[in-house]
């Protein structure tokens, strides 16, 4: 999604664009509840995903993604792929997307890739998950692009 491209940077540039006309006011609101209240619902992830893109910190967001998504394969093959994919892209040292992990936590995925489980991602993913709440979550709530939001799903909803 390059920032050229991303309809939530075009409604966030431009006053005209609208949200998706089923993205409720009361969703937006849910996400001021808690980083588990953002996720957990249909446009949150999406939005969130947006605003980190355009600080340049998207690595945690796509990892926790890719971790969603890698605990539902199957197949030990697709999985042991997958799993070296993951790690070369998010965990290895000086890789493009490189997450903030301890070391520790590191060198067991290094040791679980070998023959790796739907679970060998899960304390990484743990720890990019507080990195977020702690850090972009909070950065997020008090964006223009939350804020621009929340103030066009109030006054669509007065509408």
């Amino acid at each position: 999604m390059s920032r050229r491209n991303c309809w939530i940077c075009k409604m966030c540039r431009n006053e005209s664009k609208k949200p998706p006309s089923n993205l409720t006011l009361e969703e937006v609101l849910q996400w001021a509840q808690s980083f588990e209240s953002l996720m957990a619902t249909k446009y949150g992830p999406i939005f969130f995903a947006a605003f980190v893109k355009m600080e340049h910190s998207d690595e945690n967001i796509k990892f926790w993604m890719a971790c969603e998504t890698y605990k539902k394969i199957s197949s030990r093959w697709s999985r042991i792929s997958r799993a070296k994919k993951l790690y070369k892209i998010y965990i290895q040292p000086q890789s493009p997307r490189e997450i903030n992990i301890d070391s520790s936590t590191r060198e067991t995925i290094i040791r679980n890739i070998q023959e790796p489980t739907q679970t060998c991602f899960e304390e990484a993913q743990k720890i990019v998950y507080m990195h977020m709440e702690r850090d972009s979550y909070p950065r997020f709530l008090k964006s223009e692009m939350y804020q621009k939001l929340l103030k066009t799903t109030q006054s669509n909803n007065n509408s």
